[in-house]
């Protein structure tokens, strides 16, 4: 490959000179080029997508030195390209509203990024709204530029709307190249007011027209909330729409509704109170990454273990695949590998510094739980391509009764 040809190229420029020269000076120079062997894949940018290694074009640069009687007159910068980003803006397009959850993650990443990028950047946040983050995707697909200055930050729709094949959607996800994500969706749950009189599975599944909470359809809640009722087998459920997701916990408290799905990490956060007073049945978990318990829910009935077939198995994979990384960051297809390296390595470091770690707890008041680009990579690569089980998880996303079993 050229890269390695051209980091040979510049580590070996010394030895040229070993035993003509100084013991220490052959060895700073030694240090000099095995520095510019790794500092020297510093890219530059010509005609969109062709790009050429930079590095030390000429052995000159070195017999220069050789006259100066002083190793510690030359310093090392003499010999190593410019990092390619520095003095350049990297933009974060954000597929939502401006101060969103997915909007303060970025705004919490985006001073550690700085710190680990080479050259520390100058990288900045654009909002592009449409479509639940679609739009965005769509621009990074066919239009951004693949030079690594446009990184593009979504929600858990990117998988969903391309497999689903949802309008709209222009973009190939397997095409797609994937640097992290700073959150992973946490285990789902199954939950009824303790007055509904649903103590146990028996109970809930004899009951008929439990009434189950939900935003709108389509919504994650709602569409968790019609597969756990699938696979618990309840008798022609009725699935209440129109709430927020706080008004939704008020209203299970007043009874207007029996039922409803939530995440375990935001029920235990939000209703501890309601949790400490036993106020709910808890009747199952769905659980992400697959076999992961919240700590509160491990003894519930996990959602593999309800399903029949192995047609109703995948349809609970699709679902914890598509929220598994909850929000990704991608880059154009045909980025250099080089790029996506550099950006990848410089995530992986923020996640790892406890000042994201409290920053991230400052916005969002929990732990980030973040994914490596090969992680999410794994993710996609994961999720069914069944049409047989994506026409089940169409018909759990849409108004209308249930699909029997």
């Amino acid at each position: 490959m050229v890269a390695s040809s051209a980091k040979s190229e510049v580590a070996v420029l010394p030895d040229l000179f070993k035993g003509n020269i100084d013991s220490g000076f052959y060895a700073m120079l030694k240090r000099i080029g095995e520095s510019c062997a790794e500092e020297s894949v510093s890219l530059k940018v010509q005609s969109g997508v062709k790009f050429m290694w930079s590095k030390v074009r000429s052995i000159a640069v070195i017999t220069m030195a050789l006259g100066i009687s002083s190793a510690g007159l030359v310093p090392e910068e003499v010999f190593c390209q410019t990092p390619y980003y520095q003095g350049k803006t990297i933009t974060i397009l954000r597929g939502g509203e401006p101060g969103g959850s997915g909007d303060m993650q970025a705004r919490a990443l985006i001073p550690f990024m700085k710190k680990y990028i080479p050259g520390n950047p100058t990288i900045v946040i654009e909002n592009m709204p449409g479509a639940a983050g679609m739009k965005a995707v769509n621009h990074a697909y066919s239009t951004a530029k693949p030079d690594g200055l446009t990184i593009t930050a979504v929600g858990s729709g990117l998988a969903s709307g391309a497999i689903l094949g949802l309008p709209g959607v222009k973009y190939d996800i397997d095409k797609l190249i994937y640097v992290g994500s700073t959150e992973h969706g946490d285990p789902y749950v199954f939950l009824s007011r303790k007055e509904a009189g649903f103590d146990t599975l028996e109970k809930l599944r004899a009951a008929s027209g439990v009434r189950v909470g939900a935003q709108t359809v389509g919504h994650a809640i709602y569409i968790s909330g019609r597969i756990f009722t699938y696979l618990l087998g309840l008798k022609d459920p009725r699935l209440v729409v129109g709430f927020g997701g706080v008004e939704m916990d008020v209203a299970l408290t007043r009874g207007e509704i029996d039922a409803r799905a939530n995440s375990a990490d935001t029920v235990v956060r939000r209703n501890a109170d309601a949790l400490a007073k036993g106020q709910y049945n808890i009747h199952a978990t769905l659980t992400i990454p697959k076999g992961t318990f919240h700590p509160r829910f491990s003894n519930v009935p996990d959602a593999d273990s309800l399903a029949k077939s192995d047609r109703e198995r995948q349809l609970i994979t699709l679902f914890r695949e598509f929220m598994y990384p909850r929000w990704p960051y991608v880059l154009p297809p045909a980025t250099p590998v080089e790029i996506v390296k550099t950006l990848r390595e410089a995530m992986n470091k923020s996640f790892k510094d406890p000042g994201f770690t409290q920053e991230f707890k400052k916005l969002m008041g929990g732990e980030p739980s973040p994914l490596t680009g090969e992680e999410v990579e794994a993710s996609i690569r994961e999720l069914p391509r069944d049409p047989e089980v994506i026409g089940l998880y169409k018909k759990m996303a849409e108004h209308g009764p249930l699909p029997p079993r």
